[in-house]
């Protein structure tokens, strides 16, 4: 069976990190599954390229002139018709919008589109019609929590029997706990050093690792440590990634007086050098299809604070594997984060759980196994439905 992965990217972020790992399982299992990337023309993504040749991923790239570029649709379906995929799975608006008619009109066999966040844009009237109209064309939508496909099946209209939730998954071979192989490395004596920390001292490290962008709800996180850099005078924030906010991130910063004790590393092709030095790691998103970037925390077994919002919920549980919040909440992000830097025990509890809940729950095995269903049972109607029709 071959099936070709289609994504808009600009970059490697969740939707990526999960097709990397998918891809490869798929792959695994003897399906002839392919990677094609829509790249902006100044954009080329080597680092994806890099990151697939890497995981022995076929790799293709086709150039999207614009967000309205209907030149895309009959060059998509010419590839389409050239590789002869039994399935075309899309993924991001612009793989949806371009992909799923080029397939049709390729008459490519079966499409799926998977759905990775539930973007506020998408409740607006055209868009719900726009959805409408793709989900007649699809033969299953797959969904990457509870959340995103109770928004489809609301917001997008998608019909209730060809959702499907499959939540992302984490390669335990690749990171089965790795903090123990960066602690034999020599990267953790800070972190082991603050066993004994307790309020009023220590050099604790909170971190923050996102897309310096709205969703994420850096500022609330940066406000909240703000409030506590007083009692924890030795405590540090550490915030990766980059984004069109991060002059005005580090000008609030600035402004708070905290910015000596702020560091921003910008984006990090590599982030568990940065999760092994961490004892907190913050999320204060506003909204989250997912949040890929929990399970890496959990697989450090880091005690983690989040948002009680969209999908996290599914993720952490609410002190057992981390601390909830509401989104945009400062002050209980000050009540959680103190609570976490004053009781080591604590942190050790809530990071050790969240460590067993990964690989109990969230396994990339049970997310490739679980995708594979779906393109069976979609293959399988398809063929009864064509002997019943010789009939």
């Amino acid at each position: 069976m071959k099936i070709l992965h289609v994504i808009k990217a600009t970059g490697i972020a969740g939707a990526e990190k999960h097709l990397l790992t998918l891809i490869p399982g798929l792959r695994a299992r003897g399906v002839d599954a392919r990677l094609i990337a829509l790249i902006e023309p100044d954009r080329p993504v080597d680092e994806l390229q890099a990151a697939a040749e890497t995981a022995a991923i076929p790799f293709e790239r086709v150039v999207i002139h614009a967000n309205a570029d209907l030149s895309l649709i009959p060059r998509l379906r010419a590839l389409f018709r050239a590789q002869k995929p039994a399935v075309v799975h899309t993924h991001l608006l612009h793989a949806d919008l371009y992909g799923i008619p080029a397939a049709r009109l390729a008459r490519v066999a079966h499409v799926v589109t998977s759905r990775h966040n539930d973007d506020d844009f998408r409740r607006a009237a055209h868009w719900r019609m726009i959805h409408r109209t793709q989900w007649r064309m699809v033969d299953a939508g797959i969904a990457i929590s509870d959340a995103i496909r109770s928004f489809c099946i609301d917001v997008e209209g998608a019909p209730l029997d060809k959702m499907h939730t499959v939540h992302y998954g984490l390669n335990a071979d690749l990171s089965p706990n790795p903090v123990s192989v960066y602690r034999q490395r020599g990267l953790l004596a800070r972190r082991d050093n603050h066993k004994g920390d307790s309020e009023g001292g220590g050099a604790l490290r909170i971190g923050m690792i996102c897309r310096l962008i709205p969703q994420k709800g850096v500022h609330y996180g940066i406000d909240a440590f703000a409030h506590l850099a007083p009692d924890f005078p030795d405590a540090r924030l550490i915030i990766a990634g980059d984004g069109d906010l991060r002059a005005d991130l580090e000008a609030q910063c600035q402004h708070l007086g905290i910015q000596d004790r702020v560091e921003f590393l910008g984006w990090q092709a590599d982030i568990h050098p940065i999760m092994a030095s961490l004892d907190i790691f913050l999320m204060p998103s506003l909204w989250e299809g997912f949040g890929l970037v929990l399970l890496e925390a959990m697989a450090h077994d880091l005690p983690i604070v989040a948002s009680r919002v969209s999908a996290i919920p599914e993720i952490i549980v609410d002190d057992e594997t981390g601390l909830l919040v509401p989104p945009r909440d400062v002050e209980g992000l000050v009540s959680a984060l103190r609570r976490l830097l004053s009781d080591p025990a604590l942190r050790l509890r809530l990071g050790s759980s969240g460590g067993a809940r990964l690989r109990e729950q969230f396994s990339a095995d049970k997310m490739i196994d679980a995708t594979m269903t779906i393109y069976k049972n979609i293959t399988q109607r398809h063929r009864d439905t064509e002997k019943t029709l010789i009939k």
